[in-house]
Formats: C-alpha cells, sequence, structure tokens
C-alpha cells in the first residue's frame, strides 16, 4: 500500500475525472469503462486531488470544512487505496 507524504501534491489519475450525478445527488469517479459511485467522504477528499494542493493542504482543508480534527489516519488511509486502485498519483 502506498505511503503519502503530506508535502506531496496530489491528483486524479489521467484519464479519471469527477462528476456530480445531479440525479442522484453524489459523486461519481469516472473511468475508463467503469463509473464508480462515491459516498460523500470520498468525494470531499478527490475534489482536492488536483496536483495543486499538498496532501497535508488536503488534510488541514477538511478539517477545517467539516469542524473536525485528527482526519490525518483517515484521509491518509483513504488516498493510500485511492492509489493502490489507480484513482490518484503524486503529481510534480
Amino acid at each position: 500500500m502506498m505511503r503519502w507524504e503530506l508535502s506531496e501534491q496530489i491528483r486524479l489519475r489521467n484519464p479519471a475525472r469527477l462528476k456530480f450525478d445531479k440525479a442522484r445527488q453524489t459523486d461519481l469517479l469516472l473511468l475508463p469503462e467503469r463509473v464508480v459511485r462515491l459516498n460523500p467522504t470520498a468525494g470531499a477528499i478527490l475534489w482536492l486531488c488536483d496536483g495543486e494542493r499538498t496532501v497535508g493542504q488536503i488534510i488541514e482543508e477538511l478539517e477545517s470544512k467539516y469542524n473536525q480534527s485528527d482526519l490525518e489516519a483517515d484521509v491518509l488511509d483513504f488516498l493510500a487505496q485511492a492509489a493502490d486502485r489507480g484513482w490518484v498519483e503524486p503529481w510534480k
């Protein structure tokens, strides 16, 4: 499983893209030959994976947005799983 450094920039792996499905009121991850329906937490994290933010900035933004602390371990775990599935990659 991939380990992310807080200083790494992260983005969706090409050609993956995100879309909000208005009919279902949910985020979708569009991948070649499949569509992944995301839960709200996964969607919130992946929308921030834009190649500009670092992993640390993503965590800070989520903690601020949801008024929570100690999200680092959960976000790092999700990002490691997302990388293993080929959804995200480091961006330099």
